[in-house]
């Protein structure tokens, strides 16, 4: 198989992310399957158009992206990108769309087609906290797990398709002494679970790791 992983680039005032960061460790290669990468821009639409134009050079069978939720304690596999744009803060391009769907054509949501508990679970198994997440917010995060599903949906009907939020990681926080960190280490090491999972398998688990609220 050949995988392509994105990371975003620093947004938000932060000179860092940790999910670039991150992805930039992960090996070329795993179990015999080729693993791109490749930094898109924290930017509504333009995410998108460099993650198609990777796509339409090489035959890839999955797509991995990878992003920033900082405050949060774990890995977080999303299970649905839906279908707005609600910018609490601009874009590096300046732009914050507000109650805006991001293609008036396509479904109310997409659900990524990945095994998001299996990679769930995978990443607990090799020691790294992880939960399985329901809502991947309504800013380029989002909007770049339901550009995937677009793109899965008119496009590149072969393909699978997902997203993993990773926390900050500790130079970020060193003046946010209320937000929770991981090392950059850390989460490749939970990144490369995530991938042997799906490389094992692409049947997903039937395990209770849904929310109450």
């Amino acid at each position: 198989m050949r995988i392509l992983i994105t990371g975003f680039d620093p947004f938000g005032g932060e000179e860092i992310n940790p999910a670039l960061e991150a992805v930039k460790l992960l090996p070329d290669n795993i179990e015999g399957h080729t693993i791109d990468k490749l930094e898109i821009p924290t930017v509504f639409h333009k995410s998108k158009h460099v993650i198609e134009a990777r796509m339409k050079q090489y035959d890839y069978d999955i797509v991995l992206a990878i992003g920033q939720a900082g405050g949060r304690f774990e890995l977080t596999p999303e299970r649905v990108g839906i279908n707005i744009d609600d910018a609490r803060i601009a874009d590096n391009e300046g732009q914050q769309p507000i109650d805006e769907s991001i293609h008036p054509d396509g479904a109310q949501a997409y659900f990524s087609n990945l095994p998001v508990k299996r990679m769930t679970e995978a990443i607990k198994a090799s020691g790294v906290p992880a939960r399985l997440s329901n809502t991947a917010g309504t800013f380029v995060c989002n909007h770049i797990l339901y550009q995937l599903g677009y793109l899965h949906a008119t496009q590149f009907p072969n393909i699978k398709f997902g997203f993993i939020h990773v926390p900050f990681i500790p130079e970020q926080v060193v003046d946010k002494p209320e937000k929770p960190s991981m090392s950059v280490e850390t989460i490749r090491k939970g990144l490369n679970a995530a991938l042997e999972a799906i490389i094992e398998s692409d049947e997903d688990i039937k395990v209770a790791l849904g929310e109450t609220h």
